[in-house]
């Protein structure tokens, strides 16, 4: 009886341990920081807008390709989990499947400057201005787009591949508008904000290695956490993702690495 017992009760052990390794790796928890520009905040350049006029003239338009907010946060810094085959919750998939992104033709410009999409997820191109736009969309993996959008219209796309960097969106008719398109397979990814800040949500527990881009500074090779200046080579940097949250508190991000 008692080698019986023993026996039991080791295999309820191995099942308990298996059950626990289970529940550990479903698991989720968030990422999230603060890009902060490390010197005197720039001041955007205004655009010459020298088509439709009577449209497009009403809007004072300002460079995008550098947004730092009077705080200092960055806006516009595309952060996404790198690693190939991550495990991704069930629910924030589904959920992103029947969600569209909408990047819109609004004001002589496009909105938002950065955007999101994932593989198989619908894109919209809209047109809000009163005059027509193209958008040009120059994808790599995906075959390229280039649709000219009438007033009050629309286009919608799905992509099959992940584009290795953000792809270009520009405007033929209207020459100083442009965008960006980030077709990631998961939906592990996050733009900044106008203040700087961005959220991943629902990252699985344990190990990831993050990729950071931008516009102007092409992979952020060079940043500052915690008072500590770290290299991260093409942008990449492994970070440990708790249950309860990991923050990466405020990103320093010196003016010369956007010197390119």
């Amino acid at each position: 009886m008692k080698c019986s017992c023993s026996i039991w009760s080791l295999g309820f052990a191995v099942v308990a341990v298996a059950v626990i390794g289970t529940a550990s790796a479903d698991e989720w928890g968030v990422v999230k920081g603060k890009f902060v520009f490390g010197g005197a905040v720039p001041s955007a350049a205004e655009l010459k807008t020298d088509k439709d006029q009577e449209v497009c003239g009403k809007h004072k338009l300002l460079a995008e390709e550098l947004v730092v907010g009077a705080d200092k946060g960055v806006a516009n810094v595309v952060v996404f989990v790198r690693d190939k085959g991550v495990k991704v919750n069930p629910e924030v998939a589904k959920a992103a499947a029947a969600e569209k992104v909408v990047l819109d033709n609004k004001g002589c410009r496009f909105e938002p400057h950065v955007a999101f999409v994932q593989v198989g997820q619908e894109l919209v191109i809209k047109n809000s201005d009163t005059v027509g736009h193209n958008s040009n969309v120059a994808t790599v993996k995906n075959a390229p787009s280039n649709n000219i959008i009438p007033a009050s219209g629309e286009v919608s796309a799905k992509f099959t591949s992940e584009e290795a960097i953000p792809a270009q969106v520009t405007c033929n008719i209207h020459p100083w508008m442009k965008a960006w398109l980030v077709v990631r397979p998961n939906p592990y990814a996050s733009v900044s904000k106008t203040d700087g800040t961005f959220e991943i949500k629902d990252v699985p527990v344990g190990e990831v290695e993050l990729q950071f881009w931008h516009e102007k500074a092409g992979y952020i090779g060079e940043m500052t956490i915690g008072g500590k200046a770290e290299k991260a080579a093409k942008g990449r940097k492994k970070v440990s993702v708790a249950a309860a949250g990991t923050d990466l508190g405020e990103i320093v991000l010196e003016p010369a690495i956007f010197q390119k």
